[in-house]
Parts: C-alpha cells; structure tokens; sequence
C-alpha cells in the first residue's frame, strides 16, 4: 500500500518505497538500500520510542535476534535502537502470510504442507539455537515464500514482553489460539518447547482451517488450551498422531524438533515431478476463505471491488501469569480473538458465549434498520430527494467500523457500523439541481482512508460528464477527482491504485488512490472493450473485439509501472471469475451475449482453467446450462438463479456439489463467510438467506425489510461482513443489520 503523507521518507539511509502493514508495536514499510536491495524497516510507534526501558529491552532483542540465521527465517540486516524511532531492518520476502494464504485458497494439503511443516521445524531449530524463543507462532508471523516458509516477527513481540521493566518476570505473550498451557500458568517456564505447541496448533489450522482450541471466548479458549484435549477432527493419521504429541500438556512430552523433522519426512508425501499441482475438491467441504466484495474469494476477481473490509485479526496478549482458571472467572483479557490473522484493531467481541457456530458481533453493535436519505450531521446535510421514484440503484461497502453508501440521486453516505446513524453526506450535487439533471453515484471501493466514488451527471438521456471522486472516508472531504470516459472501457481500484481513463477512452492511467498522482500509463487497443481487473496479486486487462469469433486478449500487468507481464488469449464470451490452484478460471458464456460479466445473469455451460505462465488452457463442460450469477468462493463456483435456487459446483472437475432452493428471488453474487463457513443472499426487497457452505443447508430465511421495492438492472441487493454481523443494502436505498445468530431480531 502506498505512503502516507506522514510517513517518513527514508530511515536509516534506506529509502521507503511503501507500507507492507502496521501492528500495535509499529509500522512495517518496505525499504530499498542505496544498491537496491530490499528490507522490510519495522519503526516503532512513538509512545514506546519514548519508553526508556523499552528501548533497553529492544537493544537486547536486537543483539539475540541478531544470532538467528538460517534458510527459513528473515534475518536482521541492520537497526538503530539509539533512533528517534527505534528501528530494525530484515530481509524482505515476497509472499503472502500462511493467513492470508489459507484465507484465499484454504487449507493445505499434501505437499505443500510438507515444505511448510519441515520448512518451520527448520526455522525454529536456527532460531532456538540462537538461545531465543519465539513465543507467537502464528500464520501471521509465517511468510509463504516461493521456496519455502520465513518465520518473522520475533524481535519485537520480544521487546514487547517486558515493557514495563527489564527485570519483571511472570507476563505472558502471544496468540490465545496459538499459545502454549505455560504459557497461560506459568510464563517464567516458557522455553523451546513451547514453540513446539505452537508449531501443532498452527499446522491443525493450516490443515483443517480451524485451531485445535477454537471457541467463541477466548475465556474458554484458555481453558481448553490448559484442561482438555486439542479437537484433531479432519486431520487424517498418521500426522495425526504426531500433532498430539506436539500438542501435549506437559512440555517433557513434546517431541524434539530433531525427531519432528524426521516424523514430518516420513509421513508427508514428496513432490511428484509429473503432479500437475492440482488439488480434488472434497464434495462435502469447500475451502475456508475470508470474502471481499460480493462473496467472492480474494482470489477471485471484483470489477468494483466495494469493500476493502479489515481483515479478522489476533492481536498478543500481554497480562500478567495467572492460571487459566483465574482467568476463565474474570481476568481482563485486551485481545481481539480470532484464527490467527495478522495483528491489527478488531471489533472485541459483544458476547463471550455466542452461539458456536456464529461469530460474535462488535462490542457496542445491535439490530438497526434505516436509509440513506437521513439528516446528516456534517456536510451534505439533506438529500438530494428521497422516496420510490426519486433515488434508486443504491450499493454500500464496509470499511473498518462504518458502511458507506451510493446510488442513483443518493449522495454518498457514511453510517456508524454499530448504530446505522448517518456520520456525513458528500455534497457532491445539491438539492437546488435536482430538477434539472440527474446524479448517478457509483460506489466503487474503500481503502487507505479514501472512499471512490464514480459519479455520473444526466442532463435528460445524455450524459454530460463522468469523474472519479476520492473523499476521505473520516470526513467526507474531497481529496482528488478526474473526469473519465468509460463508455468502453470498465476500470478497477486494488492495493492503492486506481485506473482512470483521459477524454477519449484509449489511454489509462494508475493513480495513487489517495493522492490521484499519476503512477504509469496504458494505451488501450482503438475498436476494443476492455476491463481491468484485480485478481489476487495480479493486475490484468482484458479487451474483446466487436466480432465474437476472434479471441479476447488478456494481458497480465505490473503494478509497478504496467509494462506487460505475459500475454494469453480467451473466447470472445468469456468471463473471469478468480484463481482455484494458481490457475485462472473462467465462465464462457452462449453466444451473442458478449463479455460475460459474472455478476449479470449469464447463460453458460461450460468454464476455462487456464495457467497464467504458459497459457496452457483446459475447458471443462458441464453437465448441463446454468443461468444466474456467479460466484468463486472457497475453491468452488457458485450460482445464485433468479428464483431463488443455490448451486454448488467444482470448478475442477465440473461436477455438482449441491443444490438448494430458497424463496430469496433475484439476488445477486453470493456472500461467503469464511469463519462461519455460511453463504448468505439477499433479495431486491430485503429477504436475505443463510446456507450452509459445505452441504448447502438452509439455515434460515427472513422476511422483507426494504421501505420500496425498486427494480434495477445493474444493482442488487447485496450482504456485507461487519465483524460478526450482516450489513444488507437494497436497492432502494434501505440499509439494516443482522446478527446471523439471532436473524429474527427486529433490526429498528
């Protein structure tokens, strides 16, 4: 992600190029040296800088961490604790973390559980040699690169520890999920075996997406760990086996990393050079990952990604030693509970004991209902009209505690997340225009603090004008805009950029989505229409000629400065829903219907899985046609029909997983928790449906919550994550949340 305008240029003589990430000890950037080699510069936050014990106790750190070396670990490359700003510079390593990992394409399998398994039991050999212990293994702290895992991130949780006095002893550090027994009794016993619990606890999650000790509480959590036996559902023997020992209560009873190393060889499978690195989908299971914009899996691609939603997270636990008992009756615990994700602010949980299959909702949420035409506080104060034929079209996104709203003649809004109360109105148009043109608001995403918005202006049938509108997501204020021309040509934002064309629609340009400063330009071929589109890590433009019969061309783009990567071609009708095992998937829909945009309702019997390096491509044809919209979550392609039925397929071998009616009647894409393992559906009048994900279940349906019934084309009704409640937009501009565990509560 880009800078911030407070950020710091350079530190330590090495230059910042931009953020990897911020955690509650500092900010993470990655930094490039005079010669143009790559660090990751961890700066920690001012109030501890001003901390002198802190800056003690990490000049300690530093010189321990320094020790550690090995193939499967980031080493310390340089670092000023002395600074304004202490600082630690590690080797850089491109990759995604294991959470991220699991999240986007779910759990591992096979052999590539096996580099990860040898690959950390390697990692903590180097780094209990170094006489260190990590002490919050976690998929957060483990970096999934190209050859194998990097274990990050225990220089400063170290530092962390003993804040308070170099000498103090008895404070306990880590993830609840992740953590040890002694750690929880005893932290003045924490020794090497203690990573070792971590390490089985965190191969259960990486093998069934689930911990050993997940509860809804992390009370409960802490006494599980302690008292009862680890959940191993799903592991299969013989790796079983040895997860339990790992997961021992007594840390004598915990195998060596020596013995782990050749347990993990022996029951592990090698890789087969012929393997086409394909994985089977289990019909029962799709995979755990966490949904981005409309359902669909960050592998997948988002046209208008409407939601940039943080990421659920575990932040360390830093309390004094008590037995887990004590805590279990009322110890104060500030931790945000979760899987395992990377550490960052998290709604706490509202209740401690929630139902188990449901994730707890934000500590002060509960039931609302309203719309978007309210009095607002700050800017914009009135609508621009309100009522069943004046605004229409409306589609919201979360981002971090608030919801933020658009439409047709609806100004965007942002509303509290918790209460539904309307914080600003953008005074983007103003009433007194009302009567003579037509505002048409686009909400296209969330991120770093900025709202983008496309806004198109109506004066009769014409269009008199198109421009991207950035507002600052706290405020509402103007940060930058730019008129487009998009009439052939659809645009995407993703990772701080955002594509914008000039006046004929031939050139693009990559904009910082804060700023609007130019990063790099792109010339678009003259006759065709094109698409840019977010997929993963990847940054693709897909343009189709006017005759169906030549191929569409799809061109991978680098970020950076969008010099062309590769080149492959597709069917004309074809569509791109996202990644299943590093292969792009495609729908290819009849024909005359064009490029097939998955969030229309297409007519298709068949998909593409092409590899993005060789462009070698497979089609699988279906064993009948579908029409409805269509979804990649969790490994598995799923179909939402205009009366109401849900259909699961595997986008591997075409094969329908199941098939569900429900009486939510033209919905649009699908929502999939991944927590939760629930998809979730909503109608044009407010209906919204659960279903179970693995077997297609219905949990539950409600009844109509929207004020009007109003019919569009392009925009459907759509279901947000909130922490662990629902935030459901219509059409006609009604905005209400759910808590899934209890769906009948009167929401206001």
């Amino acid at each position: 992600m880009p800078l911030h305008k407070d950020d710091p240029k350079s530190v330590g003589g090495y230059k910042l190029v931009d953020r990897l990430g911020a955690g509650g000890m500092g900010i993470v950037y990655r930094g490039r040296s005079r010669s143009g080699r790559e660090v990751a510069v961890k700066v920690v936050h001012a109030q501890h800088a001003e901390n002198k014990v802190f800056r003690a106790r990490f000049r300690q750190e530093i010189e321990s961490v320094r020790k550690v070396s090995g193939a499967f670990t980031a080493p310390v490359v340089d670092a000023d604790p002395e600074a304004v700003r202490p600082w630690m510079a590690t080797q850089y390593v491109p990759g995604r973390s294991l959470a991220d990992r699991i999240r986007e394409r779910g759990e591992l399998k096979d052999t590539e559980l096996r580099q990860l398994a040898l690959g950390l039991v390697e990692a903590l050999r180097d780094i209990h040699r170094a006489g260190v212990v990590h002490r919050d293994l976690k998929p957060a702290n483990v970096l999934m690169a190209g050859d194998g895992p990097r274990v990050i991130d225990f220089g400063i949780s170290r530092a962390a520890e003993n804040h308070n006095t170099l000498t103090e002893t008895g404070q306990m550090i880590g993830t609840p999920p992740f953590m040890s027994p002694e750690q929880f009794t005893d932290a003045r016993t924490v020794g090497p075996a203690s990573d070792v619990f971590s390490l089985g606890a965190l191969l259960v999650f990486s093998t069934t997406g689930r911990g050993p000790f997940d509860t809804d509480s992390p009370y409960l959590t802490a006494f599980r760990v302690v008292h009862e036996a680890p959940v191993l559902d799903g592991v299969a023997q013989p790796l079983r086996a040895i997860l339990e020992r790992c997961l021992a209560k007594d840390p004598a009873e915990r195998p060596e990393l020596e013995q782990l190393a050749k347990e993990f060889a022996d029951v592990l499978p090698e890789p087969d050079p012929a393997d086409p690195g394909t994985v089977t989908l289990r019909p029962d299971a799709p995979r755990a990952v966490e949904q981005t914009y409309a359902g669909a899996d960050p592998g997948a691609v988002t046209k208008f990604p409407r939601s940039r939603r943080r990421r659920r997270r575990v932040r360390p636990l830093l309390l004094t030693a008590g037995t887990a008992g004590a805590v279990a009756l009322g110890l104060l615990w500030y931790v945000r509970f979760g899987p395992g994700f990377s550490d960052s602010p998290q709604p706490a949980s509202a209740s401690p004991t929630a139902a188990s299959r449901w994730a707890a909702v934000p500590t002060g949420w509960q039931p609302w209902q309203t719309t978007m035409f309210k009095t607002a506080p700050r800017g914009e104060t009135k609508p621009l009209g309100q009522g069943p034929d004046f605004g229409s079209d409306a589609t919201c996104g979360t981002y971090e505690d608030a919801v933020y709203c658009a439409g047709l003649n609806i100004l965007p809004v942002r509303l509290d997340g918790r209460t539904g109360e309307t914080v600003w109105r953008s005074p983007l148009a103003s009433a007194d225009s009302a009567g003579t043109e037509q505002n048409s608001f686009t909400l296209l995403g969330v991120q770093d603090g900025a709202v983008l918005v496309r806004q198109a202006v109506y004066k009769g049938a014409s269009v008199a004008g198109t421009s991207f509108v950035a507002l600052d997501a706290k405020s509402g204020d103007q940060l930058w805009a730019r008129k487009v021309n998009d009439t052939s040509v659809e645009l995407t934002m993703a990772d701080g950029l955002v594509l914008t064309t000039d006046s004929t629609g031939r050139l693009a340009t990559a904009r910082d989505l804060r700023t609007g400063t130019d990063r790099w330009t792109v010339q678009l071929p003259a006759e065709d229409y094109c698409q840019f589109l977010a997929v993963g890590t990847g940054l693709y433009e897909y343009c189709f000629p006017d005759d169906e019969s030549q191929a569409a061309e799809f061109v991978e783009l680098n970020r950076t400065d969008g010099s062309v990567v590769r080149r492959l071609e597709t069917p004309n009708r074809s569509g791109l829903l996202g990644t299943v095992d590093g292969r792009l998937v495609f729908v290819v829909a009849g024909a005359g219907s064009g490029p097939a945009r998955p969030e229309d309702d297409l007519t298709f019997g068949e998909i593409l899985l092409t590899d993005p390096k060789t462009g070698v491509a497979t089609t699988r044809k279906l064993t009948k046609s579908y029409e409805g919209t269509v979804t990649l979550a969790a490994d598995t392609l799923l179909i939402a029909e205009a009366d109401g039925k849900v259909t699961a397929l595997s986008p591997l071998t075409g094969k329908e997983l199941w098939q569900t009616g429900t009486s939510v009647e033209g919905s649009g894409r699908l929502t999939y928790d991944s927590r939760t393992r629930t998809l979730y559906l909503a109608s044009p009048s407010g209906r919204v449906a659960a279903l179970d994900a693995r077997k297609g279940t219905l949990l539950w349906e409600t009844g109509a919550h929207a004020e009007h019934l109003a019919s569009s084309e392009t925009v459907r009704a759509e279901v947000l994550l909130y922490g662990g409640a629902l935030v459901v937009s219509t059409p006609d501009g009604t905005v209400f949340s759910l808590d899934p565990a209890h769906p009948g509560q009167n929401p206001g």
